[in-house]
Parts: structure tokens; C-alpha cells; sequence
């Protein structure tokens, strides 16, 4: 399976504000866990000259260096630093067994090319009617068409939290990882099953939704503010995405562009582009992490799938 690294991102206190000389962040926030998608035998979408996989893996590990720079006190799990594939569940069980604060997935989008037909006069097509001795040849007169197939024009980037109809499930990996915390600090064991309990880990999953949706939101607007299209935050309902709603922490999927299309595909494989993705994330978790964090609220997409999607479902 190889070494899992996931990339965390929650909080669960309001941290001081942060000045240009100290790293001052929430103090529940210990752990980061990043999640470059697919790897190994699985390269996710293709582009014309690059997969996701590569570029998940570059922009993953530049977001890790960014974020032990900015917060050098925070640790950084990765679930994959090299081409390997950790399995989709892995990746999730390793988030929650190191008990990471926040969990950040990076992917790529796709979309399928389009088709284009352009009349271009007639050909005789030839059939039969009948069979065996009595069958009969004849020609006729069809349109004839030069089909081609163009680069989609979707590009951007857009940022997926989990779905509220996966809150119950969500809700199950929130309960447990309360569960843990409590034996471990040598409390009474609470019944999961106890009614008091179950209320108390759905309020937890409801603040993860609302930090994960925040967080969701800081990173659209960082990344627009380098010219990039704001494709807004979303919601894949349809299935759900396992990363998200079984990771016991906020948790949001970044689709950092198409690779399908050629100008985001040059953009996700350059310096300068991985560069800017993992910037935008990072100064993203310093708002999020920053007192008095104001942001405008962006209404959430339910996407029932990747629109028009080519790739592997995360």
C-alpha cells in the first residue's frame, strides 16, 4: 500500500490572532493531514500530456512545505509522498488514527471533450434487401460528416466538502473518534449507542460541517485572487466522497483545475501554478485558523457527479 500521508485540516477552538511575527493558531489544532489523490496503479484523469496523479502529488507535498513554514508547530501527515496507491478507506483510517485536525484532499477535474460535425456534401452508401440468392444490392445518397473532437472550455477550480445526506455517516466516524479521546484520557466509557451520546457527536459533525464549509469557502476566494475561475464550493451527493464524510474532522476535496482543458493543464503542471494552489490553501488555513475570520458566503453547489467527469470517482 506504501506510507499514507493525509493532509488534515480542522479546528476546534478559535485561535489568537496571528501577527507577522509569531505563528499563533487555534490550540486544538496539532495535526494536518494531506491527501494528494489517486497514485500508483491508478492515475486518475488524463490530460493531453500530464495525469492527476503527478499533479496531486506536486502540489501536495509544495502545500506541506508551505504550511510547516507558516505554522512550523503543527505536524503534517501525507497519505502518499511517492507514486503508490494508498487504498480510498486507507487514507481515511490513517487520517483518523493519527487524529488529525483538519484533512485536505487534492485532485484534478475532467471533462470529456466535445463532439463537433460539419456537413461536408454526400457519399453513396450501399445496402441489401433480402437474403441468401434473392439478396439484392443497392447504393444511395447519405450526408456525409467530418466529426471532431475539441478541448471542453470547463476549467477553474472548485472545492467539495461532504454531503449533508452522508451527515449520519459522518456523524458514526465523529462518534467514535470522541469515543477514543475519552478512554484514552482515562474517563468513563460513553455507550455510542446511548441516546446523550449520539446527540453529542451529531453537534460535533454539525460544527465540522460548518468549519469544513468555512474553510471550503477561504480557499475559493484565495485562489480567485491569483485570476483563477471560482467554480464555488460543492457537494457530490449522488455518492458522496468517502475521504470526507469517513474522516472524523473538518474536511474538504480541492479540484485545483481541469486537466483536460489545455490552459488549466499548463497551469497545474507548472511552478508557477502548483505554486499558487498550495499558496491559496495556506493562506486559506491561516484565515481559518485567524480571529475574526469575515468571509461572504458562497451557496453550495449538489453536484450529483463531477460534471461531465471523465475521472475516477475519489
Amino acid at each position: 500500500m506504501g506510507t499514507v500521508i493525509c493532509m488534515v485540516v480542522s479546528a476546534y477552538d478559535t485561535a489568537p490572532a496571528m501577527t507577522a511575527h509569531t505563528h499563533a493558531y487555534k490550540p486544538g489544532i496539532k495535526t494536518i493531514i494531506i491527501d494528494a489523490g489517486h497514485g500508483g496503479r491508478d492515475p486518475g484523469a488524463h490530460g493531453d500530456h500530464s495525469t492527476e496523479k503527478k499533479v496531486c502529488l506536486a502540489i501536495a507535498l509544495k502545500l506541506g512545505n508551505q504550511i510547516k513554514t507558516a505554522f512550523p508547530d503543527i505536524k503534517i501527515y501525507y497519505t502518499r509522498m511517492g507514486d503508490t496507491y494508498p487504498e480510498i478507506k486507507a487514507r481515511a483510517d490513517y487520517a483518523n488514527r493519527n487524529k488529525g485536525d483538519l484533512f485536505i484532499s487534492i485532485h484534478a477535474n475532467a471533462a470529456p471533450k466535445t463532439k463537433q460535425s460539419k456537413f461536408i456534401g454526400y457519399k453513396k452508401e450501399t445496402y441489401y434487401t433480402k437474403k441468401g440468392k434473392k439478396k439484392i444490392k443497392h447504393t444511395r445518397k447519405v450526408k456525409n460528416y467530418k466529426i471532431t473532437y475539441l478541448d471542453n472550455p470547463t476549467r477553474g477550480t472548485e472545492t467539495y466538502i461532504w454531503a449533508a445526506d452522508r451527515t449520519s455517516i459522518k456523524g458514526d466516524f465523529v462518534g467514535e473518534r470522541i469515543a477514543e479521546d475519552v478512554e484514552e484520557s482515562d474517563e468513563f466509557v460513553p455507550d455510542i449507542n446511548d441516546p446523550e451520546f449520539k446527540a453529542k457527536s451529531l453537534l460535533w459533525t454539525k460544527r465540522f460541517f460548518n468549519k469544513s464549509m468555512l474553510l471550503a469557502t477561504l480557499v475559493q476566494e484565495e485562489i480567485a485572487k491569483y485570476g483563477r475561475q471560482n467554480r464555488g464550493v460543492k457537494q457530490r451527493n449522488e455518492k458522496g466522497i468517502w475521504v470526507l464524510q469517513a474522516t472524523a474532522m473538518p474536511s474538504i476535496l480541492v479540484e485545483t483545475g481541469y486537466i483536460t482543458n489545455t490552459k488549466d493543464e499548463t497551469w497545474l503542471n507548472s511552478t508557477k501554478g502548483q505554486g499558487e494552489m498550495a499558496s491559496a490553501i495556506v493562506k486559506a488555513v491561516k484565515r481559518y485558523l485567524n480571529v475574526g475570520v469575515t468571509t461572504t458566503a458562497q451557496p453550495v453547489s449538489k453536484a450529483t457527479t463531477k460534471a461531465q467527469s471523465q475521472k475516477a470517482k475519489a
